[in-house]
């Protein structure tokens, strides 16, 4: 019956919200219906007559004023602000009806705030509203609870545009850096417009989540939370829900607590009392490191099912397993959450915040988490399924990231000019109040004084802020690295041997230049090695050498540019491979197998090599000390009497040469006497120590 009941509740809303505006209020000139409604409304609540708001804002705000095609949406967003400055003024605001009808009517009121969108917004309703009963042609009660409200008012969906300008009004709605996410969160499921029915969902899950985080008071107590500290979730309360610590090879069960500035772990002691609290700080600086981890029992990497937390201040990194039978969201939600917190701190310790500017990132970082607690809850949205709705952890993950930061960082030094308690009306880069003073509002407290913010009506014509601009050139790019990443997925291959062959096929012009050049080595043809030869000195000796390398990126920006001009902007050809013979099981397990041998015995060599070099640098054997002493010494000589390029010529000319017809057979002895000398060369010892192990 509860979807019965919501969907009669928004029937009556909607009709009574028609009648409203219908209703024998005065019309304001040049304001459609519902923007004369929602501006009689919001002087209502500020206790004056709408005249005199009128009269306030053509004061207040004369160029706005004086501008006829911006007028209406100007003074209706100038009565939104003072009138939500108003409503959130009480502890319960979210819990009561009217105040999620008054701010969902302020963003259709938005959409078509002039007159004369009142005859163009009836024939697009009566489109909308014929598109939506050509696609539900069955009964009104067997699809979705959105579908349904969309059957029964077609009209009544918001814009991205009237939501990212109305709702960071209200802090605890909407934050400028992820509305943008927020509001495709919402509308995953109802076609890129936001429902009343999902709107008034969400506030209300909203409202749930700022309560049970208040209900958990009296657990505080047992963590001994400095002042401002507030609990933002807790799992691992029930045996259903529960959560394993692992250090090292031990294992104990207990209770989360994730607060705005640290972690506590309470192992599950006898009698379902708590222990002791643990404390993991992200406060401080303490190289902390937060990231998913796969873990089990006695320390084996079973289950995808942990977050590691490591910093300078413990011996050992600590796992915190999250049990799920199938997925892992309650992992994914909780490094969320955490890395949010993380993130929020290294911004302030980046800046040097404190005071009030500290209280309003950690205010931000809060209410950032009430929002996507509310999405997980309300809606199950999980970050793996949309773009984050938080805002420092997205911003360490967005292109162009650390803009976004900068220019929050710069919105608060101008929010924040002349006195920490009472911004200068018009120096602030957004329309909203301070997110300190909303946490406040909703009962908890992060300063050691009250703030309260007088309202200042700042980028009232919606023009974008430094702030939005970052957001928007970081999602530009953002955009581009999706679709590259999208073709990443397309070129993936699945076994190792059809990688291979792609990797051949890629490298095949250097292979064959390779072949070519090692041709040219052994002399196989002397005519072209004799023409390469001189060619090679020719360039040595006028000094062009130095001019090869840019020589090969000159001719591969001319080829970029010459692709670019033919191609016009056409789709490159997909590149063609010959895939090898399929192997099955037992044949790729073996070529694995003998893969791993090679490598083995390659990582042997390379230890033999290094073990006999360690023996000629110690002096074990004085005969060959001496003469690789005395080796050395000429070199160094060499080097200091000779000029680099004389040297490099000479070691070019050695290795070149020395499979000509000339040279061969004298090169072969050398390479034999030298093989033969380190033969004989044994390698130093090395002992094996019994490692002792310290884990618990």
């Amino acid at each position: 019956m509860g979807f019965f009941d919501g969907l009669f509740g928004f029937i009556v809303g909607t009709k009574g919200r028609e009648m409203e505006a219908e209703a024998a209020c005065e019309p304001i000139s040049g304001l459609s219906s519902i923007a004369t409604s929602v501006v009689h409304r919001c002087a209502r609540i500020l206790g004056m007559q709408t005249e005199k708001l009128v009269q306030l804002f053509e004061i207040e705000l004369p160029d706005n004023a004086n501008e006829p095609e911006k007028y209406a949406r100007n003074l209706l967003v100038y009565s939104s602000y003072k009138a939500l400055h108003e409503e959130t003024k009480r502890i319960d605001y979210l819990s009561e009806k009217e105040f999620r009808i008054l701010t969902y009517d302020i963003m259709l009121a938005w959409e078509t705030p002039n007159a004369e969108a009142d005859s163009s917004n009836k024939e697009r309703n009566d489109n909308i509203k014929r598109e939506v009963e050509e696609e539900e042609a069955d009964s009104l009660f067997i699809s979705s609870a959105t579908k349904n409200a969309i059957q029964v008012d077609g009209k009544q969906t918001v814009s991205s545009e009237a939501f990212a300008r109305i709702a960071p009004a209200c802090p605890i709605l909407a934050d400028p850096i992820t509305i943008n996410n927020l509001f495709e969160s919402l509308t995953s499921y109802c076609g890129g417009r936001l429902h009343f029915l999902i709107y008034d969902k969400y506030i209300k899950y909203l409202d749930k989540v700022v309560k049970a985080v208040k209900t958990t008071a009296p657990h505080a107590a047992s963590l001994n939370l400095s002042k401002g500290e507030i609990i933002l979730d807790v799992d691992g309360v029930s045996a259903t829900n529960s959560v394993f610590q692992h250090i090292g090879t031990s294992t104990r069960p207990g209770r989360l607590t994730l607060t705005n500035r640290a972690i506590y772990f309470e192992p599950l002691g006898v009698g379902f009392s708590y222990g002791k609290p643990m404390c993991y700080d992200l406060e401080k600086d303490l190289k902390q490191v937060v990231k998913r981890e796969c873990t089990g029992p006695w320390g084996a990497r079973l289950f995808d099912k942990a977050v590691m937390y490591k910093s300078s201040f413990l011996a050992e990194p600590v796992f915190i397993e999250f049990p799920q039978f199938k997925g892992q969201t309650r992992r994914d939600y909780w490094f969320a959450i955490i890395k949010e917190i993380l993130h929020a701190h290294k911004f302030i310790r980046k800046f040097n915040l404190s005071g009030l500017k500290k209280a309003e990132i950690l205010s931000q970082a809060t209410l950032g988490v009430f929002r996507y607690r509310a999405l997980k809850e309300g809606f199950h949205i999980m970050p793996s399924q949309v773009k984050s709705t938080l805002s420092f952890y997205l911003a360490e993950k967005l292109p162009k990231g650390d803009k976004i930061l900068d220019a929050l960082y710069n919105h608060l030094e101008t929010l924040f000019t002349g006195s920490e308690s009472k911004p200068q009306p018009g120096l602030g880069s957004g329309p909203f109040p301070p997110a300190i003073c909303a946490i406040q509002r909703l009962g908890f407290g992060l300063s050691d004084k009250d703030v309260e913010f007088s309202f200042y009506g700042l980028n009232i014509d919606g023009g974008p802020s430094s702030l939005e601009l970052a957001v928007r050139r970081s999602a530009s790019y953002s955009g581009r690295a999706e679709a590259a990443r999208a073709t990443l997925e397309q070129v993936k291959m699945e076994d190792i041997d059809t990688n291979v062959a792609v990797l051949k096929e890629l490298l095949f012009p250097l292979m064959q230049i390779g072949e070519l050049m090692l041709s040219l080595v052994e002399w196989e043809d002397p005519f072209k090695s004799h023409v390469f030869l001189f060619l090679f000195l020719f360039l040595i000796n006028r000094g062009w050498l130095r001019f090869v390398i840019p020589f090969i990126f000159l001719f591969c920006a001319v080829f970029m540019l010459w692709n670019k001009h033919h191609r016009k902007g056409q789709p490159i050809e997909a590149f063609q491979v010959s895939p090898p013979r399929h192997k099955s099981t037992v044949e790729q397990l073996l070529t694995l197998q003998e893969t791993i041998s090679k490598l083995e015995m390659g990582i042997q060599e390379g230890n033999i090599t290094l073990l006999k070099l360690r023996a000629i640098l110690f002096a074990a054997f004085p005969q060959t000390t001496n003469k690789v002493a005395i080796t050395l010494v000429v070199v160094a000589v060499l080097f200091v009497l000779l000029p680099f390029k004389d040297i490099l010529l000479l070691i070019l000319l050695e290795e070149y040469t020395r499979k000509m017809p000339l040279r061969r057979e004298s090169s072969e002895k050398l390479v034999r006497r030298l093989r033969e000398w380190w033969g004989r060369i044994p390698a130093a010892p090395v002992q094996l120590m019994k490692r002792q192990d310290s884990r618990r």
